[in-house]
């Protein structure tokens, strides 16, 4: 299985967007401990949203999505609905 995740800082509610093979929790666990210096950074997370794929491509691609044009409002809107 792969996922795509979005993670919300609670320090200044930035949104980051990963791609993973690992359970979200655990890769959450592991940004939380400064996994990368992004997170490092803007840390410490929250898992809020999370899709689940069986190939890779498809995954990889849906991350590309959610950071570029208008997937960005799409994670936007998901992001707004369930932080309602």
């Amino acid at each position: 299985m792969y996922f795509v995740y979005f993670l919300k800082s609670i320090s200044n509610n930035k949104v980051y967007v990963g791609f993973t093979s690992k359970d979200p929790k655990i890769r959450l666990e592991e940004h939380n401990n400064g996994s990368n210096a992004w997170t490092r950074v803007n840390g410490p997370f929250r898992l809020i949203y999370n899709e689940e794929y069986l190939c890779e491509s498809d995954a990889r691609k849906r991350e590309s999505f959610y950071k570029m044009g208008f997937g960005k409002k799409i994670k936007q809107a998901i992001i707004s609905v369930l932080d309602a």
